[in-house]
Parts: C-alpha cells; structure tokens; sequence
C-alpha cells in the first residue's frame, strides 16, 4: 500500500471520527478531537502533511470553536427531531387520507360483481373486508389493512354474513370444485394445480381470519352459525395442517364448555371433518375428545348427569366413524384403568382407593361400556368386553361396605348392559345378594325416615343417611331391580333352573330374616316371577332330546325370547316403568342438552329448507351492535362462564397418556365438601342463620381461650 492510499484511508477514518465527535455536541468531545490531532502529527508526520495540503480546514481547529460547535450542535439536533416529528405527522394525514371507509352500498357491489362476472379483483376486495372485520379491534396496525378503515357493527353484520353464507360457493367456482361434498383426495390432488396456486391464498385467508372472529365470539349462536357455515368448507382444511390442529382445539373446547345448541353444532363439525379428511386428523380427534370428556365429568350431580351422557354418546358416536383406529385408543384407555384398580388393589392407601373412586374413574368406565355395547357386533370392540368386565367386578368389590352401596349398584348396571349386548354370561346376582346380608339393610334404621335417595347421582353415602328407612328402601329396591334384569336375561336359557337356584335360596333367606314388611313383600313378588319363569323353562325343556353343550340349544325358546313372554320379562317392564317415575320425581331441573340431542344419522345430509332458514337465522344472529374486541361484547350465560373458569384451574392432560383423570384428583378435600356429598349429606340441616350463630360462637369461645 504506497502513501497516497494509505493517507486516503486515514482521511476517511478521521472525517468519520470528526463527524461521530461533533454529532455529540458537548464541548469535551470537541477537546479530544483537538488532542487526537495533536497524536497524530507526532506518530504520522507524513499523513499529517498530506492532510495540511488536502483538507486544511479540518485541521484548523481552535478552543474558540468549542463553545460554537456545542451551540451549532444541539440546535441542528432540535431542527432534525422537529422535521423528523413533521414528517411522521405527514405521514399519518396521508395514511388516513389514504384508508377508505367500507359501506354496505360497497359490499353490495362487491357481490353483484362476483355474481355478474365472477371479478377475482372483487373477490380479493370482500376477503381485505373480511379481515379487517375479523381483526377489528387488535392489537397493532397490518400494511395489508391500512386501505381499509374501521366500520359500524352494520357493516360487520353484513361482511360476515356475506362471506360466510357465500364463500364457500365461490372458492369452489375459482378451483373447479364441486358444489358439495368431497374427499381428502380431492385436495391433495388440487394443490398441484394452477388453480390452488392462484387462489390458493383466499382460502387460507377466509380460514384463518374465520378461526380468529371465532375465538374472539361470545355469543353462543353466533358461535354456532359460523361453525354451521364453516363446516362447508372444512374439506380445506386439508391442506393446512396447522390450521387444521387449530380447528379441533377451539371446536372441542366449544363441545364441552357451549351451552344451548352449541355442542352439538360443534360435534357435528368435528365428526364431519373425521369423514371427509380421515387419517389426518382421527387421531387428534379422538383423543382430543376423550380428554375432553375427562375434564367435563369431575362433578356429577342429577342436573349435570344428563349432559354428561350426552357427551359420553358423542364420544360413541365419534369412535363408529373409525373402529380400528378407535379399537386402538379404547385398549389404551382401558389398561390405565386396569392399572390404576392394580394399583389400589396392592397398595390398599386411602389414596389409591380414592383414585378409583371418584367420578373420572367411574364416567369412563360408563364410557367405555357404552363403546362395547353400542359396537358389540364388531369382533374388534367385543374383544374389550372380557377386560372391562374384570375392572368393573374389581371396582365393585373394591371397598365392600355399605358407604359404597350406590357405586357398587353403578357396576352391577354397566355388567349387565355388557352382559345384554355381547350375550355374555356373567355372574352378577352374588354382587347384590351381597348387599341384601349386610347388617346396614337387616337392622331398623335409627336416623328416622331420612330424605329420598338419589342413588344415580352419588357414589358415596355419610353415616347419618346410612342409617334413615329412605336409603334402607332405596337399595333393597334397586337390588330387587338389577337382580330381575340380570335373571330376565337367562330366563330363556336351558340351565335357568340351575342359575336361578341360588339367588332363590337366598332371597328366600332374607324374606326370612327381614323385619320389614315391604321388603318381605318386594322379595316375595321377586321370588314368584323367578318360580313362575322357572317351572315355564322346566316345562319345556322336557320334551327337548338335545343336551345342554349342543349348539341347539342357542334356537331354545328363540320365538319366546323376541315376544318377552316371559314372566320376568313381564315384571322387568313393570319395574323399568316404576324406576323411570320415581326419576322423573327426583329430578329437580333438566339440563340443556340431553340424551335425545345425542341421537345422530349415519349420513351426513342437510335440505334445502335446513339451509335457508339457517341463513335466515344467521340474519338474525348478526344483527347485533358487538363488534371484536368491544367492551360491550355480549355477557356469557354463567354456567358457560363457571365452565370455563373451570376448566383453566384443571390442569393439562398429557398428550399421550390421560393418568392425569385420577392423578390430579378432586376428593382431596373430605367427601362432605363436595357438590354430590353435599347435597345428599344429612349431617347437619339447621337453616342458615342458626349456623351463622353458632359460626359466632365458636369465634367467641375462640378468643376466650387465646386471651390471657
């Protein structure tokens, strides 16, 4: 490098330290800068020189100039931030300006032109509408909204309905789709198209700007309309895997916190993307829906127990849309609950009895038997039965007192559906002869009458209602039920002589002991069908020339078995009949979604009319003044509310294992503080203000014996 470069690199490197020195502005920068100078004639006289010749000025620089360069300094620093603050003020006036304000008359336009001549640049116009709509009220500005400026709640109203009622309809005009319907197939094939290539990003965007106005939504029936609408156009979903894993989780979280219609809307859109996307996303699916199943059965009471069982149908339902994957996920199920009863069974803890016996435990089980009788004809899920059968019996004698009375009659129920839906035998009279010799049943009850049990709403009775005459006849009654559904199920076979032999010993053994009369009288009329429907079977089988192991002997009484001619079968009618009254008198309020919103087609179909009165409730739906992110968003039912706040004190079940449905446990606190206990709980009836008394006492007595 000879002398000429290098003094062009120094006089660079020196103006740029000058230049960063002056922008400082204070004087003892200016000082620096002068003994830098100085340094630099001692170290580099050549390079010093060639600066004399070239850039004197640079050079001349005095103690006088000190006081100028900071006064010239600050006031050129005050002159930028002004024309700095005036340009941003510019700026803002053209953006402003620049927005243009959406009307109606506008969004009409937009239509008319997409209608006429199917306008891509319409199109396009009604989807920047549409997002600005769905993110009004966000956070933060976005380049791609600044041409379009804030609107009224009318304007909202109708870009929404717009483009959900139509949209759909016009991304499949733009792909060459057909109006309805189709596979997963088919877009995985049109992603290679020109045609997803061009329009590809509308769909994106009326996906993904739907799914946010959907988590900002309060209102159930406007929840509940997009979701009718979207589930149209689900079939795209397809391609947007994220988007996709997006949708399940907000339409499970809507299927187990909604109210009114709102969960089965949700539901319906869930089992529709099953069908039509399949492998994709019936895994995430089912999981999914189990957890959430989970986390919605922690408290059972009899308002809350219809809604549960509507959700355990959904989860049915949505397990027959594919058995050998759900085949699958119910074996995995099962053998956690199979290991949590081993668990207690070896360690016998109260914690680990607890674990088996609380509602998360005993609802799954009530789920997965409704699986095993509802696919019963499907050789996979009746494979399940025998396992779940051993957990069932397990569970039942687990704890064998008379607390447990209402548990175990739980168990007895779901062994006996298993038992009618696989034609399975298995022995469950000795379970409730069981109940009729404990001492809590033979003795007179010393708690007085006592208030009627509800034993299909508790798992656990307190030691006061142990001993009132309403529990007392409220088991001897289900025993007498349970037993005579268990007995009318073999009262067609050739060896129910054989089987019935037993529990008639017994139960003539407890008419014996037994000082109460109407027992004695239920027992009796028990004892007379089971005799009638003995000698009956007895009778025929006398002129039968086949033995017992011979395959014939399934056609035995067929005719008979489908007419119910028995005598027990008779008297099991009756029995339902009584059962379902005393009920219906039990039951204080309905829930909102019950069993009959449960019953759902095996295909998925919808009329014209369905669809035009869906659209004229949309009108209505959107017609409101909320627009996202207002204050004035429309207030949640309560119980939605109470749901919710619920469900974020819960915590996260693991992605793959669902240990957490007895892990994190709700009995920790005492059986009386529950809402179940709690209202069957007859330890203390005094009214509220004696207790409010006694409260003030106890704090008196308190201070009296803390005090000197």
């Amino acid at each position: 490098m000879d002398v000429s470069e290098r003094n062009l690199d120094g006089e660079n490197s020196v103006r740029r330290r000058s230049r960063k020195k002056s922008m400082s502005g204070t004087a003892s920068g200016a000082r620096e800068h002068k003994e830098q100078l100085q340094k630099l004639q001692d170290k580099d006289p050549e390079f010093y020189e060639f600066l004399k010749e070239h850039d004197k000025e640079l050079l001349q620089f005095s103690d006088d100039d000190v006081d100028e360069d900071v006064g010239t300094d600050t006031e050129d620093g005050d002159l930028q931030l002004d024309e700095e603050a005036s340009e941003d003020e510019i700026q803002e006036k053209e953006q402003k300006s620049s927005k243009e304000v959406i009307t109606t008359s506008m969004v009409d336009l937009w239509c008319k032109s997409i209608q006429e001549s199917g306008s891509l640049s319409a199109v396009r116009s009604l989807m920047r509408a549409f997002r600005t709509a769905c993110h009004y009220g966000d956070d933060g500005g976005n380049e791609s909204m600044a041409k379009l400026s804030v609107m009224s709640s009318t304007v909202f109203n109708k870009i929404m309905l717009t483009v959900l009622t139509e949209m759909d309809r016009i991304l499949r005009n733009l792909l060459k789709l057909p109006a309805s319907g189709g596979k997963k197939e088919t877009i995985t094939d049109l992603v290679a198209t020109k045609h997803w290539k061009s329009h590809g990003h509308l769909v994106k965007s009326y996906l993904g700007n739907a799914l946010h106005v959907l988590n900002q939504m309060t209102d159930t029936e406007m929840i509940s309309f997009t979701l009718r609408r979207l589930k149209y156009s689900l079939l795209f979903l397809a391609a947007f895997p994220s988007l996709l894993r997006k949708y399940i989780k907000v339409v499970l979280h809507f299927w187990g916190t909604g109210g009114g219609a709102l969960p089965v809307v949700s539901f319906l859109f869930m089992r529709d993307l099953c069908i039509r996307i399949g492998s994709g996303c019936i895994d995430e699916c089912f999981k999914g829906i189990y957890k959430a199943y989970v986390l919605n059965c922690h408290f059972v009471n009899a308002v809350k127990l219809k809604h549960i069982r509507f959700l355990g149908n959904c989860v049915i339902e949505l397990l027959g849309v594919d058995l050998p994957t759900a085949y699958q996920h119910a074996f995995t199920y099962i053998r956690q609950l199979a290991t949590i009863l081993r668990e207690a069974l070896n360690t016998k803890t109260k914690e680990s009895f607890r674990k088996v016996y609380e509602w998360k435990f005993i609802n799954c089980l009530e789920l997965w038997t409704g699986a095993i009788c509802a696919y019963s004809s499907e050789s996979d899920f009746k494979q399940l039965a025998y396992p779940l059968t051993q957990i069932i019996s397990g569970v039942a004698r687990l704890v064998p007192t008379a607390r447990y009375f209402p548990l175990r009659l739980r168990c007895v129920r779901m062994l006996n559906q298993i038992a009618a839906s696989t034609h399975s035998f298995i022995p469950v009279s000795m379970l409730l002869l069981d109940m009729l010799e404990m001492k809590e049943l033979n003795r007179p009850p010393t708690g007085g009458v006592g208030k009627a049990v509800d034993l299909h709403s508790i798992l656990k009775v307190s030691k006061l209602t142990l001993k009132t005459r309403a529990f007392q006849e409220a088991c001897v009654i289900s025993v007498v039920e349970e037993l005579a559904e268990h007995l009318a199920q073999w009262s067609y076979s050739v060896a129910f002589l054989e089987l019935s032999f037993i529990p008639l010993v017994r139960l003539r053994s407890f008419c014996k002991s037994t000082k109460v009369e109407r027992f004695r009288k239920e027992m009796r009329q028990l004892i007379r069908q089971i005799e009638a429907s003995s000698d009956y079977v007895n009778g025929k089988r006398l002129s039968i020339s086949f033995f017992p192991n011979d395959p014939a002997a399934a056609s035995f009484l067929e005719d008979e078995k489908k007419s119910a001619s028995s005598a027990l079968s008779k008297y099991v009618m009756t029995l339902r009949q009584r059962a379902e009254q005393k009920n219906n008198s039990l039951m204080e309020s309905s829930v909102l979604v019950g069993e009959e919103s449960s019953k759902f087609g095996n295909e998925i179909s919808e009329s014209d009319e369905e669809d035009a009165r869906k659209n004229v409730d949309g009108a209505v739906v959107f017609s409101s003044s909320w627009l996202p992110g207002n204050d004035s968003k429309i207030k949640q039912p309560t119980e939605t509310k109470r749901k919710r706040k619920k469900q974020r004190k819960e915590k996260a079940i693991d992605d793959d294992v669902v240990e957490d449905l007895v892990l994190s446990s709700d009995e920790d606190v005492p059986p009386s503080h529950s809402p179940s206990a709690r209202k069957n709980d007859d330890t203390d009836d005094s009214p509220p203000k004696q207790k409010r008394k006694q409260e003030h006492r106890t704090k008196r007595l308190k201070k009296k014996l803390i005090s000197p």
